[in-house]
């Protein structure tokens, strides 16, 4: 089985993958920190709730946009499942897909794997949403050429900017606002209104100015973790691809193992 693992902003996500699909996942908060001791016992734990044995792991592959997490990650590979982890981007598992743009050294990994599996997964143009610690926006063409994108803050980073620096504030849960008006009648509605329709707006006068741009037809998908927040409340996604990152990691992981 192979062990994918995602290490974001946030949180690591450690998924177990079988013939390309995904049997178990689970995440932790990132904290470049942890030890791989750390990392194994936690994990050994909960393989072990799933029916899993460290034995079962035969490959191991990271994704990272954390430098400084991945050491600890590669012990942990090496010294618990008793393989060398295979990095995304680099040697065998390069991305394997034109970067047509200006700066493509600053490609994070998170984004490459997302294209990844989103031209695999849906043919043509291909306009990739991850909702994650930032927003982004990707244009994939039919071809699998990465032509640019977005980068917007992430909606929490909206939130926790927004509390800070208004002292009258409180924090508020992000959800969706009980009532479709725009016009709140007290503090905590009026905060729920600019927080989720406000970027409810965003994402749909981005995707609009895009699409004009790119003056073909074009498909929406949609990933990451707050990804089905928005879901039932805009038209403009056509997938939504909850393991999009997860199973670019697993497709790189077979072509390098070719």
């Amino acid at each position: 089985m192979l062990l994918a693992i995602d290490a974001g902003n946030t949180n690591v996500v450690f998924a177990l993958l079988e013939g390309g699909e995904v049997r178990a996942r689970w995440r932790i908060a990132t904290d470049p920190r942890r030890t791989a001791d750390e990392y194994a016992v936690w994990l050994s734990q909960l393989l072990g709730l799933e029916g899993y044995e460290r034995s079962d792991v035969t490959g191991v592959i990271i994704g990272t946009v954390v430098p400084r997490a991945l050491h600890n990650l590669q012990v942990l590979s090496s010294k618990y499942f008793k393989t060398d982890a295979v990095i995304a981007g680099q040697g065998k598992a390069e991305w394997g897909f034109p970067l047509d743009v200006e700066e493509p050294q600053g490609l994070g990994a998170d984004r490459a794997l997302n294209m990844i599996a989103g031209h695999a997964r849906h043919p043509g143009d291909l306009i990739i949403i991850d909702f994650g610690t930032a927003t982004t926006f990707e244009l994939v063409d039919y071809r699998g050429a990465y032509k640019g994108g977005i980068i917007a803050p992430g909606i929490n980073l909206s939130l926790d900017a927004l509390v800070t620096a208004a002292a009258k504030l409180p924090r508020i849960a992000i959800t969706a606002p009980q009532s479709a008006s725009v016009i709140g009648r007290n503090t905590v509605d009026q905060m729920h209104i600019g927080i989720y329709w406000g970027y409810v707006a965003m994402i749909e006068g981005l995707v609009a100015r895009m699409k004009a741009e790119i003056g073909r037809p074009v498909k929406v998908i949609a990933t990451g973790g707050l990804a089905v927040l928005f879901e039932k409340h805009t038209d403009v996604f056509d997938a939504l691809e909850a393991d999009l990152t997860i199973q670019g990691l697993a497709m790189l992981w077979e072509r390098a193992s070719r």
